[in-house]
């Protein structure tokens, strides 16, 4: 049987296909960093991928995330005809069933090394002495929180950290930065994605609080990442600083 031809548009996954098919990617979008050097043309972000051109292409399988893409996209690429897989995944037992689904899609015959070692990683990931209370910040002008549901808050629970907006209506609220001060967490979580949090941009905006930054790779993709993710988000989060 031959390889599928594959276009992602989602960088965990692209990664995650680049590791256990190689060959099967033959596009990818802007935002697909891993692994180094991948070697396929570029068609677009993920909120705004280049539908005509992937069209064009006339792949065997589109792979998409209902939170990463938007839904006229992925319309656009069935009505051409394409077959699109689209990924759900809030939580970590998610992601693993959805991988091994996208992978078996993409040709891949047996589950990979990967796969195991990150689920093995995850059964006794190193916790907190006492469980922590955070905010999330993912976005700031305006402020944005992990909110409920989240793939990331799921994660930061299983390592001993509750997200403090865990239980809001949405799941990526606007929260203002008066009431994220106020809310009196144990600590404030950094990511580097989607806004790029740094040293110099946003623990100033928390004077007195500990600040752990994280790499979003570790937080919110789901792929070869997750084998090492609860030992660096783990060692992350014990540094915090205030």
């Amino acid at each position: 049987m031959s390889t599928p031809r594959v276009v992602s548009l989602v960088p965990s996954l692209t990664e995650a296909v680049a590791a256990s098919a190689p060959g099967a990617l033959i596009a990818a979008t802007d935002w697909c960093t891993h692994p180094p050097g991948l070697d396929v043309p570029r068609i677009g972000g993920t909120k705004n991928p280049k539908t005509d051109r992937i069209a064009e292409m006339a792949p065997d399988l589109v792979i998409a995330n209902e939170e990463e893409n938007r839904p006229p996209d992925l319309d656009a690429l069935r009505a051409a005809g394409l077959g699109v897989l689209v990924t759900h995944v809030r939580t970590l037992p998610q992601a693993l069933a959805e991988l091994d689904r996208v992978l078996t899609a993409c040709g891949v015959r047996s589950r990979p090394g990967w796969l195991d070692a990150a689920e093995a990683a995850w059964e006794t990931p190193p916790l907190f002495p006492e469980p922590r209370t955070a905010v999330v910040p993912v976005w700031r002008r305006p402020w944005m929180v992990l909110g409920r549901d989240t793939f990331a808050g799921d994660l930061l629970s299983r390592l001993g950290v509750r997200n403090l907006y865990a239980d809001h209506s949405e799941r990526y609220p606007s929260v203002p930065l008066d009431e994220l001060r106020a809310a009196r967490p144990d600590l404030v979580v950094l990511p580097d994605e989607p806004y790029r949090f740094t040293a110099d941009d946003g623990p100033e905006a928390f004077p007195a609080l500990p600040c752990a930054l994280v790499g979003g790779r570790h937080l919110t993709w789901y792929g070869p990442s997750l084998s090492e993710a609860p030992d660096v988000l783990g060692r992350a989060l014990r540094e915090a600083r205030a």
